[in-house]
């Protein structure tokens, strides 16, 4: 009986111990999902404060583009006015540089007119030692002496009434005058009377800028179409298509106008039209691209 006694107080002591072990795993089970509650709630603290540290650093980055952004913007405009201003001076200069050219072809035609007028002037007589001298204006004549013999002279060729230099100088004065219809009939003359002038083809280009002058946008488009048309390889051309390109623009045929441009771009790109109408193109541009 003791020893049966003694064995259950033994058990009972052992449950008794083994009893509060659960309690005892749960509860550190519940201490460690705590502290990893609180490890991830101070690690999302810690990324809000890096995301606000990024906001704001955005912030500051997207600041600096915009003013650089607007900084540039200005930059390309006042570069763009520059070049255009540049260019403008260029073609002014390019146009003096062609009147030139032609005043020195017309000068070197009046020296050449002068040197056969002066070859052909008649070649006075040399005096021979002893021969009597010619009688003065008027006095009376000796009728024994021998009439001194004629000279024969190539027939003289009188110089051209006016040159090409004169004429366009004439011409040019009325279309910068403003006197339209002048120029036109003054260039239209010039062409016809001196057809092989290196200025011809400048004569009708001013033909068609008069025409557009006048508000005469049919008459102009054609005379610029016959720039390209009969001065195919000159200079003029790029010119001759951008003013065409204005022209259909006055007239409203935006179509036309596009086109004549994109030739300059096409078939004239080391000019100064070039730029021309690449900034006329983009003005055609609809709205919204």
């Amino acid at each position: 009986m003791r020893k049966t006694g003694a064995g259950a107080a033994a058990l009972i002591v052992s449950f008794a111990l083994a009893a509060p072990g659960p309690a005892r795993a749960a509860n550190k089970e519940h201490q460690q999902i705590m502290a990893e509650l609180r490890m991830l709630q101070e690690q999302q603290m810690q990324l809000q404060q890096l995301l606000g540290g990024l906001s704001d650093t955005l912030k500051v980055i997207t600041s600096r583009l915009d003013d650089q952004s607007g900084t540039t913007r200005k930059a390309f405009a006042d570069q763009k006015l520059l070049i255009d201003g540049v260019a403008e001076t260029a073609r002014i200069l390019r146009e003096k540089a062609d009147d030139t050219g032609v005043r020195l072809s017309s000068m070197t035609q009046e020296l050449q007119a002068l040197r056969q007028t002066i070859a052909a002037m008649p070649v006075p007589a040399p005096t021979v030692p002893g021969a009597q001298a010619p009688f003065p204006e008027g006095a009376p004549a000796d009728p024994g002496a021998q009439p001194p013999a004629a000279v024969p002279t190539a027939p003289a060729q009188p110089p051209p009434n006016i040159s090409p230099t004169q004429m366009w100088d004439r011409v040019y004065a009325d279309y910068t005058g403003g006197h339209y219809d002048l120029a036109v009939t003054g260039f239209e003359a010039f062409i016809r009377t001196f057809p092989n002038s290196p200025n011809a083809d400048d004569a009708q280009l001013y033909i068609g800028y008069s025409l557009h002058a006048a508000g005469k946008f049919e008459e102009a488009a054609a005379a610029l179409q016959k720039v390209i048309n009969d001065y195919p390889g000159a200079d003029t051309v790029p010119q001759a298509y951008y003013k065409l390109g204005l022209t259909y623009e006055a007239m409203k045929q935006v179509d036309l106008a596009r086109r004549a441009y994109e030739t300059v771009l096409k078939n004239h790109p080391n000019t100064i039209e070039r730029s021309l109408a690449a900034q006329a193109l983009e003005r055609l541009k609809p709205r919204g691209e």
